[in-house]
């Protein structure tokens, strides 16, 4: 698994889990979801990506999005 997939990866799931915790538990569980989307909006626009840096650390090798 490289950078790009793990982050993918991170990001589907976070906002999966968000989902079913505001379906099943409260809506504001939302706002997680929404921080999610708002955090791979800016990684978009400015190539920074907090999880790419942590994943990077652990020893993942670079894909062609996260360099």
């Amino acid at each position: 698994m490289n950078l790009d997939r793990a982050v993918l990866a991170l990001a589907g799931t976070i906002t999966l889990v968000s989902a079913l915790l505001a379906a099943l538990v409260s809506p504001w569980w939302l706002l997680l979801t929404a921080f999610v989307g708002l955090n791979l909006l800016q990684s978009s626009v400015t190539g920074f990506c907090p999880a790419a840096a942590v994943f990077r650390r652990l020893g993942l090798s670079s894909g062609c999005a996260f360099r």
